[in-house]
């Protein structure tokens, strides 16, 4: 959830990089929310937004989750 505490938005809005979870999804947040400004609310708009991070999420699994979980097999074995 992005209901983080007052001073963790203001540091993250001056530009500290999210450490929890929850920060992460704060800064998220702002982004889009900063996005829909721009482009404004539609459909169309929110189409794009959640495309978007479909697409991140697929390409951090396939850049960086799944390697280091190939990683963690070699070094612990396969359950598989």
């Amino acid at each position: 959830m992005p209901y983080i505490e007052e001073s963790e938005r203001l540091a993250i809005d001056a530009g500290r990089v999210p450490f929890t979870p929850g920060e992460l999804n704060y800064a998220i947040t702002q982004l889009l929310r900063r996005y829909f400004l721009t482009r404004g609310v539609s459909y169309q708009t929110h189409n794009d937004a959640i495309g978007a991070l479909e697409c991140a999420k697929q390409e951090l699994y396939r850049r960086a989750t799944a390697p280091y979980e190939d990683y963690k097999i070699s070094v612990n074995g396969d359950v598989y």
